[in-house]
């Protein structure tokens, strides 16, 4: 079946009938509805407590950082509890578990996030002969430190995780990554738009790894790309977020998957668009099929 194909039939026809809901209809949502903030990265950079403010005006209540744009947290967090927002999620690169991990618990905890997730790992290591495996030792590392603080660590996916690796004789890097670590240190939050992007079923990842999945990103997109893992990975991200639109917009099919992420124990859900084209109506847009939205 190709990806289209499972996009546009498979999901779209899937049955929910054995998921249990609550028992009143008004329950069948989203809520509260959450927002990564590298969407609205260029306002921020600009204004961050009017930002902040301005996503919080706009309905949502917990935000995903994503940097803190060089303010101290002690700030940020300020500028959050006046607005009414919570953070229980941050943003930090590979080089920071790295090195710097127990600053960035320490700040977790005054920020108040209860996750912190690495998005992403250099192309140059997963290349490498022992690149992921030496991603999983680390992140397992990190993931059993932050516990003892109070702190989860998760792991945020783009496409390539579920493209075969010949550095792990054709296995997905993301079954290898979930396979190769602790599943008490080391949780999923799946971006539902980049699995969907690679051609693969996020539905049949909540039912194969129960547990493991504790946030979702939340992105739409109204065509899928001619898919090229011979291609920079940045430039293949660039172009796919050019037909991002904001969330209802798209061909993904949010009836089945959020109600689908709920049964899988998920309970934050960040709306996140890479390149919007006006960040303001588009996180507003989103926030409102969201909020009106039952299933």
């Amino acid at each position: 079946m190709n990806r289209r194909t499972f996009i546009e039939s498979s999901i779209a026809t899937a049955t929910l009938a054995s998921l249990p809901f609550p028992a009143s209809a008004d329950e069948h949502r989203i809520n509260p509805v959450g927002l990564q903030l590298y969407t609205v990265r260029d306002l921020m950079k600009k204004d961050v407590p009017g930002t902040i403010a301005k996503v919080a005006s706009i309905g949502y209540k917990e935000v995903e950082f994503a940097g803190y744009f060089n303010l101290p947290p002690k700030e940020l967090r300020a500028m959050l509890d006046k607005d009414g927002l919570t953070a229980p999620s941050c943003h930090v690169g590979y080089d920071v578990v790295q090195n710097q991990w127990a600053k960035a618990i320490e700040d977790a905890h005054i920020m108040g996030h209860k996750f912190i997730v690495c998005p992403w790992i250099d192309e140059e290591q997963r290349k490498s002969p022992d690149g992921y495996k030496r991603a999983a030792e680390l992140f397992d590392k990190a993931g059993a430190a932050s516990r003892q603080a109070g702190i989860q660590f998760a792991y945020h996916n783009h496409y390539w995780e579920f493209i075969p690796a010949a550095n792990l004789g054709g296995k997905l890097p993301y079954d290898f990554l979930l396979g190769s670590t602790n599943p008490d240190n080391v949780k999923m939050e799946l971006d539902l738009c980049w699995i969907t992007v690679a051609g693969k079923d996020p539905i049949a990842y909540f039912n194969k790894y129960p547990g493991r999945f504790v946030m979702v990103h939340v992105k739409d997109l109204s065509k899928l790309p001619n898919l090229d893992a011979s291609r920079d990975n940045h430039a293949m991200i660039t172009d796919t977020a050019m037909n991002f639109t904001p969330i209802g917009g798209g061909l993904i099919q949010w009836k089945v998957l959020l109600p689908a992420a709920q049964k899988a124990g998920v309970s934050h859900f960040f709306v996140e668009n890479d390149e919007p084209k006006d960040a303001i109506a588009n996180i507003t847009a989103s926030f409102d099929y969201l909020n009106k939205l039952r299933f």
